[in-house]
């Protein structure tokens, strides 16, 4: 997988872009990162597109701008040229994909059957784009063409929508999803950014399902603890649980048998991918604390407290 790829899978969803002016270039890669979105696919469909890339890549340097729709060796030139980190096509043109691979410019080509998977992975690739996701088949055939062949992962585009993007990103084959109802066309031509830094922070939100898990309470000793804990069971008939550091009262409130965590307690927040989230944060400058990191046995991050306290408390995030 090209480097660029595994930093798209930490950001989860990439925005694919029809840009008309090269005008509303910035400030739409501003609305896009102050979204929570440092990522964008900038199509090969208008005039537009290269210099768009160029003033992206030039003004927001870390931002991860791809071309896509890319159709001809010229193209791929030009995207490079301007300062494109990758490209995209919608079909599987060996041609291109040849001559990009031999130039060393990152390809995902679009691929919607097994005889186009198999021509990718003759080119040494193992991601490509299923396009036109939804209109060929969907989650469904992604899944199936995932059985035999098991090294390839997918970024799907076409129909991905906020109501089915977890669905795609639950499969551990799909890296990310490119989609485009976070900056449509008539918002960007009508200048209205705030709206696509609105519906981009939406999507972010959406993909990430920040939820309360519970609250940690923190005692001296084991027998503060266990008092603490049967009061919320007496007062609201919380069942309690004894563990090794702690008593839970049902899943809301975990009492510990020891001064953990921040000064009062802590807090967990729960999240549908915590790899993700922590980029997220990260980049909205929020610092982690990076001893704190669990793993389970598949060697995946479960648990992983920021460096600050809110209140007293300190916050962990736990992969749901």
């Amino acid at each position: 997988m090209f480097d660029v790829l595994k930093e798209i899978q930490q950001i989860g969803i990439v925005p694919v872009v029809k840009i008309d002016n090269e005008k509303d270039a910035l400030p739409l890669a501003k609305a896009l990162m102050d979204g929570g979105l440092p990522c964008a696919e900038i199509t090969f469909r208008t005039a537009a597109a290269k210099a768009a890339i160029r003033a992206i890549t030039k003004a927001f340097p870390d931002m991860l701008v791809g071309a896509g729709t890319v159709l001809t060796k010229e193209q791929a030139d030009d995207a490079i040229a301007a300062g494109a980190k990758f490209i995209v096509s919608p079909g599987l043109n060996p041609e291109i994909v040849q001559y990009c691979i031999e130039k060393g410019y990152p390809i995902t080509p679009g691929c919607s059957s097994p005889s186009d998977v198999e021509c990718a992975l003759s080119f040494g690739l193992d991601v490509v784009k299923f396009f036109p996701a939804e209109a060929a088949g969907g989650l469904a055939m992604i899944k199936a063409m995932s059985a035999p062949y098991t090294g390839v992962k997918f970024m799907p585009t076409g129909g991905i929508n906020a109501k089915n993007l977890k669905s795609y990103l639950d499969f551990d084959k799909i890296i990310a999803c490119g989609g485009s109802w976070m900056v449509k066309a008539d918002l960007i031509n009508n200048g209205d950014f705030d709206a696509i830094r609105q519906l981009t922070k939406e999507a972010v939100h959406e993909m990430l399902g920040f939820e309360l898990g519970h609250i940690g309470i923190n005692s001296a000793d084991e027998k503060e603890a266990k008092q603490t804990a049967a009061l919320f069971e007496t007062m609201f008939g919380m069942q309690t649980r004894d563990a090794e550091k702690s008593v839970w009262c049902g899943k809301e409130v975990e009492v510990m048998k020891y001064n953990g965590y921040g000064q009062k307690g802590h807090i967990a927040i729960l999240t549908n991918y915590l790899d993700r989230a922590v980029r997220y944060l990260s980049s909205k400058g929020f610092a982690f604390d990076e001893d704190s990191k669990v793993y389970d046995e598949k060697g995946r991050l479960t648990l992983i407290y920021l460096k600050a306290d809110f209140g007293g408390f300190a916050v962990h995030l736990s992969r749901k």
